[in-house]
């Protein structure tokens, strides 16, 4: 994009995508972004190919995909982002990217539906999606009701909302992963003492991680079978009345 579109992009949404680089930025943000990568990239080591595109509005290096050839990041116009775009206007060819990350996307977005879509058209048939979100039955999700500062902004959208919309969108569904058992904690000594809490919560599902990572596979797009020619009945089969021979006409 030109630096004329950039200047006229939607300032609430630059506004918002800038408020959420802060929080992410903090004490907080910094919680659920270390527990979310090392997730994420347990998963991307599962993957090969030549594109990886990231959006999300957190700063930083992306999570590492070994196997992957290019990892790019695309958003707004701050300091990291390597494709300047509007979130529904991806300047990406169809089917570009062998997998397609959501980190925090859907959250902190004016039009989730519009960039879901441009997310899913941008994945090649077989490639993945990969989505990050902020667990709402979660204490996360109770802080953010109650949050004076940008986290307040966050949609926290439940993943099973999540799913059904890219079900709708080509999308079957492969693995739910979720992560950060710990509580929003401001104080890094509280946040060292809980760490176990991370381990047995992988191990035995506890309740009420932070967020949640949904991956996704786009189905192929298979070859209509060809439609069948209606055939009219034929009526039914009559038996077919047989002349009675006599014996005595048999011996002659």
């Amino acid at each position: 994009m030109t630096e004329n579109t950039i200047a006229q992009a939607d300032p609430q949404w630059q506004a918002l995508i800038g408020a959420a680089r802060e929080w992410f930025e903090g004490p907080f943000g910094q919680q659920l972004l270390v527990e979310e990568r090392r997730v994420l990239e347990e998963e991307l080591a599962r993957y090969f190919g030549g594109y990886l595109v990231h959006y999300g509005p957190q700063a930083g290096p992306l999570p590492a995909a070994k196997q992957i050839q290019h990892s790019v990041s695309l958003g707004a116009p701050f300091p990291g982002v390597e494709i300047v775009c509007e979130e529904q206007a991806w300047p990406l060819g169809e089917h570009a990217a062998d997998i397609v990350v959501l980190q925090h996307g859907l959250d902190f977005s004016l039009s989730p539906h519009g960039l879901l879509r441009e997310a899913a058209r941008s994945v090649r048939p077989g490639g993945h999606l990969l989505i990050v979100g902020i667990n709402p039955w979660s204490s996360w999700g109770m802080r953010h009701l109650f949050a004076q500062d940008a986290f307040r902004q966050a949609r926290c959208i439940a993943p099973t909302r999540v799913g059904d919309w890219m079900n709708l969108l080509g999308f079957a569904l492969e693995k739910r992963r979720f992560g950060c058992y710990r509580p929003p904690l401001a104080s890094s000594a509280w946040q060292n003492r809980l760490a176990r809490l991370e381990r047995w919560g992988d191990r035995g599902h506890m309740p009420g991680p932070g967020f949640y990572l949904l991956v996704a596979r786009k189905l192929v797009v298979g070859l209509r079978p060809l439609p069948q020619t209606r055939r009219e009945p034929m009526g039914k089969l009559l038996p077919m009345p047989v002349a009675k021979v006599s014996r005595r006409d048999s011996e002659q």
